[in-house]
């Protein structure tokens, strides 16, 4: 079977045992109506309350949109898949979900080392903070994370599916990313594997550079401070963003960087699970629990919601 033969993709899913099917079922339903909810709730909070009109909250709020797109990619066809006996995904619809798909992780990427620019400038140049940080930088930024995002997408996902698909068209996997679909191809790719390996590296690691240099001159700033409370003040207010960092970058860069011996085919599944569906669920959490303002703004969103219905 060569490539302009092959029409579809056939996932194996998660198991093949129905019982575990249904579980599975179940489990990430929940794990997709609680994503939903709560960086909707971010977004809500971080645009209505006027004290989260800030670079920081308007990054965040840019950040849980993200979020809820890229568990909209492979969630709901994963849920579908669960309950029934037809996996099957078209050859164009694999190339669409696996464009969306890198295109939000690779603008998550980017943002990620956005929002660790912001914090550098709100610590170490904090009478500028908003001079610097303006309202056209902010978008300006945000659209340079998008655009990024589509460039790296478009050239990978055209890359993967030029290769010729004459063999197997079960997808080991749950959804269609690079590496599962490069072990169906039927043509030598050691050369295409160490382009993803050079491709991957840049675009998860030229990120990560620019946080870790950041977060450097913010831990050496913060430790110049004489007031212990200012200390405390300026790390809390970092903390969210490099425990995301961690869960993010820590888990998207096992899938493309480690070469595929080291995992077993379950290893890998478990880990794509981790930063497709679980780290968008905790990414609201994360923020919300550690952050006084965003819990007080959910806090006043809750009760003025309450309000309302009591004067209905």
């Amino acid at each position: 079977m060569n490539r302009t033969q092959l029409t579809y993709f056939v996932f194996l899913g998660l198991s093949k045992r129905i019982e575990l099917q249904v579980l599975i079922f179940c489990v990430f339903l929940l794990v997709y109506i609680f994503t939903l909810i709560g960086n909707c709730l971010i977004v809500v909070v971080t645009r209505v309350d006027a004290s989260l009109q800030t670079p920081m909250y308007f990054f965040l709020g840019v950040l849980s949109i993200l979020d809820i797109s890229y568990s909209s990619v492979t969630i709901p066809k994963m849920l579908l898949n669960a309950l029934s006996k037809n996996k099957n995904i078209s050859y164009t619809g694999c190339a669409t979900q696996m464009y969306f798909l890198l295109f939000l992780g690779s603008t998550e990427c980017v943002l990620l080392a956005v929002m660790a620019y912001d914090r550098y400038i709100a610590i170490c140049n904090p009478l500028r903070y908003m001079v610097i940080m303006n309202k056209r930088v902010c978008l300006s930024l945000s659209l340079f994370s998008v655009m990024s995002g589509n460039v790296v997408s478009l050239v990978q996902t055209m890359w993967v599916f030029t290769l010729p698909f004459c063999g197997s068209n079960k997808i080991n996997y749950f959804f269609c990313d690079i590496p599962p679909l490069i072990e169906l191809s039927c043509v030598d790719t050691s050369m295409y594997e160490r382009q993803l390996m050079t491709a991957t590296i840049l675009v998860i690691f030229t990120p990560f550079i620019l946080i870790f240099v950041s977060y450097v001159l913010i831990i050496s700033s913060i430790l110049k401070m004489a007031s212990i409370d200012g200390r405390w003040k300026s790390f809390s207010t970092c903390s969210s963003h490099l425990l995301v960092v961690i869960l993010y970058y820590g888990t998207s860069s096992l899938i493309y960087i480690k070469p595929k011996y080291i995992f077993s085919e379950d290893t890998r599944k478990v880990v794509a699970l981790i930063y497709t569906t679980i780290t968008p669920l905790l990414n609201p959490a994360i923020y919300s629990i550690r952050n006084k303002d965003v819990l007080r703004a959910l806090r006043k969103y809750r009760g003025s919601k309450k309000t309302f219905s009591h004067k209905k």
